[in-house]
């Protein structure tokens, strides 16, 4: 079981990974948002991403202004910048590009481990263990086809209803 707390395993992943882990380094960009307890999460860690696949960091925020002023402070001059506020998910969002890589951070009020992209994450992680190889290339092959990830998974695994709440209820899994 991989540590997904700790980005160490991207080095000895495939060619993107290792290119994510050497821009997370060398941009010193967990460091700079350490005081959140950021964790990558998404579809590169999990090794089912696509040509447009960006990093996703999740991020816990007590204080959303003090978050942005964080957010505009390390990464306000970076490609693209932008800061938004995501009240569905109460949440702060920020975009820009670093190295090729589009970086996405979200910061919520809910501690990362249990933030829902987390949950997901791990519970893909272990359904892709399971499933195998051919599984793993049918879930990219809809995230070409223009799937997100949640629903390409209920998809494959014929979970109907809302995929986000689905694929949680695998938890236990």
């Amino acid at each position: 079981m991989i540590n997904f707390l700790n980005i160490s395993y991207l080095q000895s992943g495939n060619e993107k990974q290792a290119k994510a882990y050497q821009v997370i380094t060398d941009h010193q960009i967990l460091e700079k948002l350490v005081a959140y307890k950021p964790i990558l999460v998404g579809t590169i860690p999990i090794n089912i991403d696509i040509e447009n696949s960006d990093l996703d960091i999740i991020c816990e925020i007590s204080d959303k202004d003090e978050f942005i002023d964080r957010l505009i402070a390390v990464f306000g001059s970076e490609k693209d910048f932008l800061v938004m506020e995501s009240p569905k998910f109460e949440a702060i969002k920020a975009n820009f590009i670093v190295d090729g890589f589009e970086i996405e951070i979200f910061g919520q009020n809910v501690p990362a481990t249990q933030q829902n992209a987390y949950r997901h994450m791990l519970i893909e992680y272990k359904l892709l263990l399971e499933k195998g190889e051919e599984f793993r290339q049918e879930i990219i092959s809809l995230k070409k086809q223009g799937y997100k990830t949640e629903p390409a998974f209920a998809k494959l695994l014929g979970i109907d209803g809302n995929a986000y709440e689905e694929l949680l209820k695998l938890a236990s899994y």
